[in-house]
């Protein structure tokens, strides 16, 4: 896996991918940030992630998937897109800061663009909003989210309490305290301070966490 960019998201990806048994070349051209996390990453290289030349004499071309954790400096987070996508990486995840930003870095040849910031203060505000203890929204308006059951849901099955019927979301899992995490089924029992792992519109899984 190829990381460009060793700020606090691209450092905290390459240091996630590392953990999870992946090799990484991360890339970066402040010798400090290098030097930083030569002993923690798989590969640490220091170039200028705009020249081309320098990423291409580093291999870029090998990997199946890159990503660019370059936000702030618009013009260098396009150019450095640019070297990855003319060597034929298939696979370019980039970091945006504006969604213009990110219909540019779109155009030159990022297949995926991802906006930290605004996810997570999202995220964070329908926690601090709903009844939510966690929560992810996909582009096409679906969520998941995890919430304590609320009160209709106690001491029954999924089957009487009925929350994709009356509610229009699904139950996935069910996670009691002390107890492994169990996916559900209509005869799956709900009792209070139970969490429970819900899908569905963000309408209707917004409405649902707010049920207490």
């Amino acid at each position: 896996m190829l990381v460009i960019g060793l700020g606090r998201f691209g450092s905290a990806v390459a240091e996630s991918l590392v953990r999870m048994g992946q090799e990484v070349l991360a890339i970066d051209e402040d010798r400090a940030l290098v030097d930083r996390w030569a002993d923690e990453l798989t590969h640490v290289a220091r170039a200028d992630t705009t020249d081309d030349r320098a990423l291409r004499q580093l291999g870029v071309a090998d990997f199946d998937r890159a990503v660019v954790a370059i936000g702030t400096d618009i013009e260098a987070s396009v150019l450095t897109v640019l070297a990855p996508a003319e060597a034929g990486v298939p696979d370019i995840w980039a970091k945006a800061i504006t969604r213009k930003h990110g219909a540019i870095l779109e155009r030159v040849g990022a297949h995926h663009v991802i906006y930290p910031e605004y996810s997570m203060g999202e995220r964070v505000a329908h926690m601090l909003a709903g009844g939510m203890m966690d929560y992810i929204e996909f582009d096409d308006q679906f969520s998941i989210a995890r919430t304590l059951a609320p009160p209709f849901t106690w001491d029954k099955t999924l089957a009487e309490s009925a929350p994709r019927t009356k509610h229009g979301v699904t139950v996935v899992g069910v996670k009691r305290t002390g107890e492994d995490f169990t996916y559900a089924r209509p005869e799956t029992a709900v009792h209070r301070h139970d969490h429970l792992i819900v899908s569905g519109p963000t309408r209707s899984v917004e409405k649902f966490c707010n049920l207490h």
